[in-house]
């Protein structure tokens, strides 16, 4: 899993409540079994017209949300089914970082083991932000944000910087790169001796 440590990157804002995970990757594309390839997919029924074309409407579809990296949203985002395509879908898409007041208790540690930063802010901050966002766009140009996983900060370019919570362990294990799987693999020693103080087959050794 790739590490997050900090990020500067392009603002994407979706201003939407309860977007559920069968709106971030429908359903009839939950065929694969590589987490990789799914970035195509996200947010199909919003992003594509019935033709096929790309829907100008659609935030994520405008030229100021080119090459973003940091998407923006509202309550309670990700609640629906506790599919991990979900996270999978928005990091294959190019997002790292996820900003709601709320995200659903499933999706929120998803994103830790695919590699991705939710990020809760209050009600007020992330109006501040859409509105900030608003301004940047309709003058033309790219809202940014930066945001340091080891100071647990947030701020533009513009005088806004906050602080946000997250807990110890998973910020750790973002900021090494380390996802269930891997945690396991640091205690290959101690689980091998496990199986043979119960008379196991040493798996974990390879045997």
């Amino acid at each position: 899993m790739q590490p997050f440590v900090s990020l500067s990157g392009n603002v994407a804002a979706l201003d939407r409540a309860n977007v559920d995970t069968d709106q971030i990757i429908p359903k009839q594309f939950l065929k694969r079994i590589e987490r990789t390839g799914f970035g195509q997919y996200l947010f199909f029924d919003w992003r594509f017209l019935p033709d096929g074309s790309p829907d100008p409407a659609f935030e994520l579809n405008t030229p100021a949300t080119s090459g973003a990296s940091i998407l923006l949203a509202r309550r309670n985002f990700g609640c629906g089914s506790s599919r991990e395509h979900a996270p999978w879908a928005l990091a294959d898409y190019g997002f790292r970082v996820v900003i709601a007041p709320t995200f659903a208790d499933i999706f929120y540690s998803n994103c830790f083991q695919n590699g991705m930063l939710p990020i809760r802010l209050s009600e007020a901050d992330v109006d501040e932000l859409f509105r900030r966002n608003a301004a940047a766009t309709k003058a033309g140009g790219h809202y940014r944000l930066h945001v340091d996983l080891d100071a647990k900060t947030i701020r533009d370019d513009g005088g806004f910087e906050r602080g946000f919570e997250v807990d110890a362990f998973r910020r750790t294990c973002l900021m090494e790169g380390l996802d269930n799987i891997a945690l396991s693999m640091k205690h290959l020693d101690e689980i091998a001796a496990w199986e043979t103080a119960h008379g196991l087959p040493p798996v974990a050794s390879g045997g």
